[in-house]
């Protein structure tokens, strides 16, 4: 009973561990073929069905092809493109002030001409008698003019603010380019995990190709007595397990490549194979933390912002220091007045404008202050953002350097599994071992396989990580 419970045990084991969500790049090592079975023993064919393997996809995607789709059409992207043109609207706006302000006028009235005494005002006729008050007596009157107004000087109101919306605009499309970067990373990952999947199918399916020889090697021994019946009962409860473990293998692939289309803001379908990338080595990956850290500060886009947007609060401020002082401002204008469109009155006239708001109950001081108060804010941030960057940078090398170094024991745990493996199978065939050895052996060699899909999966996901860190594309 303890044989079976161990067995079982093992069994557990190796299911836990190829349903392991991780990602990575790796082909699963040739299967291992069981020892021939002696031709005096007859085989008999196994009651147990093989499920039907899914679809062959018609289709293969790239990396580069869903991370052209993502900057194209992850929804994400597209709205962080239209805040940066908005932005850009916006400074443009800012701008207009500084330019001539002309304005257009036609006015068509319907009016009476009715005069309104009052103490002392002459009357409208001739013999002093009471003025016309008629209701029903009306002309036409016409009006026709332009205007321009030119801003001259205001101590630098309008221009620090078409200036600050500038560098506003600036800072909202180093948002973009930080949106960029991070959605390149969440469907690089999302892409190495859907081939870390699809290289645990290729493991899983393995594993149910091995048991699957395994079962008809066990029936043609318990067929001539050499072996206990148990056996075969115990090999069918494996390659049921192994099945199981091959269908839930083929479900996460799909559940990875449904995450993919997330990620990349696809409205696809599944029925698709990832590509059998690796990812690349980083440049410079293997400097020291002080040389990535300081190509990071130049290159991270969030840096930019912040910058931009502390620049944007210095204009701000200063514009709002120039509302302590008037503003001048050039007019002129022409017009055409009338009762008759034939019997039009010119006239022009040309001036200056000055401006000084003496009080408005404090506005513009506490407006000062609050600018004041975001510069303030904006340097705090920025130091919150180099603290950040290095310990992004820094997290990421320590990830590549440890995925590097894992992948060496991964690989010769698979070559010793495989080994392992081979040896218990022909112990078995020769009547030494035992099925519980059979199936610690083939457990172990599973587990190994999956331990290197996972170590590969570590350095794609380290790496991409670092390209992040480091603020490149």
């Amino acid at each position: 009973m303890y044989a079976v419970k161990k067995a079982f045990g093992n069994v557990a084991l190796f299911l836990a561990l190829v349903s392991t969500n991780a990602a990575a790049q790796v082909s699963p090592s040739p299967s291992t073929r069981p020892a021939p079975v002696p031709s005096s023993q007859p085989q008999k064919e196994t009651s147990v069905d093989v499920p039907v393997s899914a679809p062959q996809a018609t289709r293969t995607i790239t990396l580069a092809q869903v991370e052209r789709a993502a900057l194209a059409a992850q929804p994400q992207v597209v709205s962080a493109r239209a805040q940066t043109a908005a932005a850009e609207a916006r400074a443009n706006e800012a701008r207009s002030p500084l330019l001539p302000q002309v304005v257009g006028t036609a006015e068509y009235l319907r009016e009476t001409g009715n005069f309104a005494p009052r103490p002392g005002a002459v009357p409208n006729n001739a013999t002093g008698s009471a003025p016309n008050t008629s209701l029903t007596t009306s002309y036409n009157f016409w009006q026709f003019g332009v205007t321009a107004n030119q801003l001259i000087y205001d101590f630098g109101q309008t221009w620090g603010k078409w200036r600050a919306a500038e560098a506003t605009a600036d800072a909202q499309s180093a948002s973009e380019n930080a949106l960029k970067l991070q959605t390149l990373f969440v469907v690089r990952r999302a892409y190495f995990t859907a081939r870390a999947q699809k290289a645990l199918v290729l493991v899983a399916k393995e594993t149910l190709d091995n048991e699957q020889r395994h079962l008809v090697q066990i029936q043609g021994f318990v067929s001539v007595g050499t072996h206990p019946g148990i056996d075969l009962a115990q090999a069918r409860t494996v390659l049921a397990n192994a099945q199981v473990a091959y269908i839930n293998a083929q479900n996460n692939y799909d559940v990875a490549k449904a995450q993919l289309n997330q990620a990349a803001g696809l409205f696809d379908t599944t029925e698709y194979d990832v590509g059998d990338e690796e990812a690349p080595p980083v440049p410079d990956e293997d400097q020291s933390l002080d040389v990535l850290v300081s190509r990071a500060i130049a290159a991270r886009p969030e840096l930019a912002q912040i910058e931009r947007e502390r620049i944007a609060q210095q204009k701000t401020l200063s514009a709002l220091k120039g509302g302590y002082a008037p503003s001048l401002s050039a007019t002129a204008g022409t017009s055409e007045t009338g009762v008759a469109l034939d019997g039009l009155v010119p006239n022009w006239d040309v001036g200056l404008i000055l401006t000084w708001p003496i009080f408005q109950g404090g506005l513009t001081r506490a407006q000062v202050d609050e600018a004041a108060a975001n510069l303030d804010s904006a340097d705090a941030q920025k130091a919150v953002v180099l603290l950040q960057v290095r310990l992004d940078v820094e997290q990421a090398r320590l990830a590549v350097r440890a995925a590097k170094a894992s992948i060496g024991a991964t690989e010769d745990a698979v070559t010793n599994g495989k080994e392992q493996l081979r040896l218990a199978e022909s112990r078995y065939t020769t009547g030494v071992g035992s099925i519980i050895e059979l199936n610690d052996a083939q457990v172990a060699y599973a587990s190994a396989e999956a331990q290197a899909v996972q170590a590969r999966y570590g350095l794609a996901t380290a790496r991409v990580q670092l390209l992040a860190a480091l603020g490149r594309p």
